[in-house]
């Protein structure tokens, strides 16, 4: 896949959008909705609302149940205290590979989806398991 015509929408610190383009340049996302008529609706309104938007349906009990939680790369890397290389030596990631992850260039395939989730319920197991041989 060519990716040097993907833009990235990201989300600042201020709270305000950007886009970054594939060569690194940001620019800034004008915010031009009206909130006020959101803000001024009661929640079962906000329901009813989307409700009736036949592209903005509710996700169905059914619909969470199938969904299959994926544990971020970054918020992972983050709890456990580790640097992008700590983290990418430590569990025999290529650096690149976590960076492409974590900066939303690329999305881990399901075999990684699947180690990433055996590294967030045990990686001192997942570590200890790497470490033996080598």
């Amino acid at each position: 896949m060519n990716n040097k015509n993907i833009t990235v929408r990201t989300r600042k610190k201020s709270g305000e959008w950007a886009i970054r383009d594939a060569d690194g340049r940001e620019r800034q996302l004008d915010n031009k909705a009206d909130w006020s008529a959101l803000d001024a609706m009661t929640e079962a309104q906000r329901l009813e609302a989307a409700e009736s938007d036949p592209d903005t349906q509710p996700l169905t009990p059914e619909d969470f149940r199938r969904l299959q939680r994926v544990p971020r790369v970054r918020s992972l890397r983050r709890a456990m205290a580790l640097t992008q290389e700590q983290f990418a030596v430590r569990f025999h990631i290529p650096i690149g590979t976590l960076r492409d992850w974590e900066q939303g260039r690329s999305e881990p395939d399901q075999t990684a989806r699947a180690y990433l989730t055996v590294i967030a319920n045990d990686p001192e197991g997942v570590h200890k398991a790497l470490s033996v041989g080598a």
